[in-house]
């Protein structure tokens, strides 16, 4: 019975809550207290802001990147198809924890209209900043929602190793964060990681809709099915190139870092074209293309 009531007691001040993506081969599934299990955990879901690169690499603000998953236990990413993970507020809201009884489409756990925005609340919250309250997507509608984005390491399967050099977005996907259940393309060629896998990275920045902030968490990850050998080249700094899509960077691409004490590897000033302040994304705006990267363009320029 307490494990019923657990849920709903700890739902009632989530209306502040961000988003994480969740899988049981991300690291902190079952919170950053060794030796419990947090069925209700909302330890990655923190957006981190202004932190040095010690602290907002892989979500170390909390100690989240120090406790990896069970053994054994990754994120399969079939090459040419899709993986899905759960993007929600707090694990209790996913199938993940209380046998998914707390679970719906969304990632707060609640019922929302299949056309959900600013327009058509019914009921739920508005946030200060005029955006959708619950869960906190940081946005007024899916057209509005900045993209989230995988990218992998296959350098090093220790995360405290992990570099932005080698570790290259591979997936992208428009509108997103939404509902709770998201699916991301994985390239045909990805090449197979080492025997005991490789380090995945689940990111997003938010457009608007409050703090400028970004999002980082840690996975273990292993590419299935996979035939080719061909590695992919060092990741190199996104730009932004709303305005020219020829200017964008080529090649594969570091995740984006913002507004970070330090490490930051973009950086923005004006309006883009909507006339809102810029905000590098993981879309077009940034050179991201909704869906798998090329593998053509993740091996250009690879290394010898």
């Amino acid at each position: 019975m307490a494990l019923k009531l657990l849920p709903l007691l700890s739902f009632a001040v989530l209306a502040n809550a961000h988003m994480a993506a969740f899988h049981k081969a991300m690291y902190c599934f079952n919170g950053t207290t060794a030796g419990q299990v947090n069925y209700n955990n909302n330890d990655p879901v923190s957006p981190l802001w202004m932190l040095t690169t010690s602290d907002w690499w892989f979500h170390h603000t909390n100690k989240c990147d120090e406790f990896p998953p069970a053994e054994g236990d990754f994120l399969e990413l079939p090459v040419g198809e899709s993986f899905t993970v759960e993007i929600a507020d707090n694990r209790g809201v996913t199938s993940l924890s209380f046998d998914g009884q707390y679970a719906t489409a969304w990632g707060d756990g609640e019922n929302h209209p299949d056309d959900y925005s600013i327009s058509n609340l019914d009921g739920a919250p508005l946030t200060s900043s005029g955006c959708i309250g619950s869960p906190n997507m940081h946005t007024q509608n899916q057209s509005m929602a900045a993209g989230t984005a995988f990218a992998i390491s296959y350098d090093q399967s220790d995360i405290s190793k992990v570099t932005m050099e080698n570790l290259a977005v591979f997936t992208v996907r428009y509108n997103t964060p939404w509902q709770r259940v998201t699916s991301y393309d994985v390239p045909k060629d990805m090449p197979a990681c080492p025997a005991d896998g490789c380090t995945c990275a689940w990111v997003w920045i938010p457009d608007g809709c409050g703090e400028p902030n970004i999002y980082m968490q840690g996975f273990k990850c292993m590419v299935t099915g996979a035939t080719s050998t061909t590695p992919i080249a060092t990741a190199k700094a996104p730009v932004w190139c709303e305005e020219d899509q020829s200017t964008c960077t080529q090649g594969a691409k570091q995740i984006l870092i913002w507004n970070q004490a330090e490490g930051n590897n973009i950086a923005v000033s004006g309006n883009d074209q909507s006339g809102h302040s810029k905000s590098p994304a993981y879309n077009s705006k940034c050179g991201f293309s909704d869906g798998e990267a090329s593998i053509r363009w993740l091996q250009l320029g690879r290394r010898a």
